[in-house]
């Protein structure tokens, strides 16, 4: 266990020391909530738009943390033989993907911790909420997420990685009914956000934070099959050198 808690607290230092990550994980969310709660130039077709933004954008920082961050930095870990060696030490690769899983949802944590008090600063008053189920959403969301992270981290080169994630997170950013509702989509389009795994994140965490869900009862089954296949093909993909 000291050893699972030494490789923690090193994910974690990372994490801060990266200023980056930081602004994709934190910064970003932040904003995005910030400014277009108060510039309602998004046909969310709520009263208030932060009633649409803030469950979305709890979902685009759950995606954030488990595709893009965690992806990148175990994608260059291991261009850089990082992975190697630490699946070669005492610690073992059980200890680390455990404190790297951890770590995420540390950060997840943090973020949480931020963006619900901004919301609600800007508004944001959801009527039933049911947080457990919302808590369940979060780790099913992070499990999709981190599989295809995973999935491209343990094939490509670092910097090819790096670009993927940040085009694949910038297309589930805009079709991933987070920001622009499914409803605004073209047709042939709709249908495809809603197989999307930041969709059906984002879809059934607008249905647990306050009964806004555009068809919750597919979307939880959309995010459970993302959560059980992206995992298992990272498990396939994945080569640690």
């Amino acid at each position: 266990m000291s050893r699972f808690r030494s490789q923690l607290r090193t994910e974690l230092q990372l994490v801060a020391r990266n200023g980056e990550q930081l602004l994709l994980t934190v910064g970003i969310p932040v904003l995005l909530l910030v400014f277009f709660s108060l510039v309602d130039v998004l046909p969310t077709g709520t009263d208030d738009p932060v009633d649409f933004l803030a469950p979305g954008v709890l979902a685009l920082a759950v995606m954030s943390t488990s595709m893009v961050s965690l992806g990148i930095a175990t994608g260059f870990e291991r261009s850089y033989h990082v992975l190697k060696r630490l699946g070669a030490t005492p610690l073992g690769r059980g200890r680390l993907i455990a404190a790297k899983i951890a770590a995420v949802a540390v950060v997840e944590m943090v973020q949480f911790a931020i963006l619900v008090p901004v919301a609600s600063a800007l508004g944001w008053s959801p009527g039933a909420t049911n947080w457990p189920a919302a808590i369940g959403a979060v780790l099913l969301g992070t499990m999709a997420f981190a599989g295809i992270g995973l999935s491209f981290a343990g094939r490509v080169r670092g910097e090819i990685n790096l670009a993927a994630l940040n085009g694949i997170y910038l297309v589930l950013l805009l079709l991933g009914g987070m920001v622009i509702p499914f409803a605004k989509l073209p047709g042939a389009i709709r249908a495809v956000a809603h197989g999307l795994p930041s969709g059906a994140l984002a879809d059934v965490l607008r249905d647990t934070l306050g009964g806004g869900g555009a068809q919750p009862g597919t979307s939880w089954l959309v995010l459970a099959v993302w959560a059980v296949a992206t995992p298992l093909i990272a498990a396939a993909l994945f080569r640690w050198d």
